[in-house]
């Protein structure tokens, strides 16, 4: 078979991972606390070196394969860069200034609890007087039990995260640090979640009431990016509709021959 197709589809495949990194990323511009992602991608030669290379089998170089040429789609990455604030004037509107997350008690269909991490900001009270979040999950705090406050007395929430009614102390607003990024996930819903191997450590970031994270999207980055991955995908085209121009030359007029 003719390599050049692999690798022209290899690359359209690449290409087509990309838009849907970019797609994504652009659909949430407007989602508070939002953190964009990225994609990578692996080149023959860089695939080819790592398994000369490879040592791993009794100090013997690793046969190929079915390693093809071209390019392989690697790992999509989340750029955990800090977003713009915006002013919302609303107590409960809160911000984190570093690194860290909000602790949600994430409530499934089936009724499961789980503790989910967030950096959107945007809660509210419910009729109970409790912290939640739009979708109505509870915010938790330093001890990960539910906030609760007298919905009819004025709050403040100061830059630890304490809120304080009629000059007292009601809560602190639990914020959860981690070791290394690489171990959370996204989950859905604009929450993360644990995987293995992660390790909790003290946040040392400052809430903002009144504030709002935006989401770190850059609108004209990613259209810019949007048109080059489309001009790649159309070179890809191109060298496939070539290719196949010249077996059929090959095949229906050399042939005749």
């Amino acid at each position: 078979m003719v390599k050049g197709l692999y690798t022209a589809y290899t690359g359209m495949i690449n290409e087509q991972n990309r838009m849907d990194t970019i797609t994504n990323n652009l659909a949430n511009m407007n989602t508070t606390g939002f953190k964009k992602e990225g994609a990578t991608s692996q080149a023959f030669k860089d695939i080819l070196s790592y398994e000369i290379k490879d040592k791993s089998e009794y100090y013997l170089s690793k046969r190929m394969g079915t390693l093809n040429p071209g390019v392989r789609i690697g790992e999509n990455y989340t750029d955990w860069s800090e977003g713009a604030f915006k002013e919302t004037a609303n107590t409960y509107d809160l911000a984190i200034q570093g690194s860290g997350f909000f602790q949600i008690e994430f409530a499934d269909k089936a009724g499961n609890t789980s503790v989910k991490y967030s950096r959107n900001g945007a809660f509210t009270l419910n009729n109970n007087g409790d912290l939640v979040t739009p979708d109505g999950d509870f915010v938790l705090d330093t001890n990960g039990n539910h906030i609760t406050v007298n919905p009819n007395l004025e709050s403040i929430v100061d830059t630890s995260g304490r809120i304080w009614q009629d000059g007292r102390n009601i809560a602190t607003i639990g914020l959860t640090d981690f070791a290394d990024y690489n171990y959370i996930e996204k989950y859905g819903e604009n929450l993360y979640q644990t995987v293995d191997g992660a390790t909790e450590q003290e946040s040392t970031a400052m809430i903002r009431s009144g504030y709002l994270e935006q989401s770190n999207v850059n609108t004209v980055y990613e259209m810019v990016n949007m048109i080059s991955i489309q001009r790649q995908y159309e070179s890809n085209q191109r060298v496939i509709t070539t290719i196949d121009k010249t077996l059929d030359i090959a095949a229906n007029n050399l042939g005749r021959v």
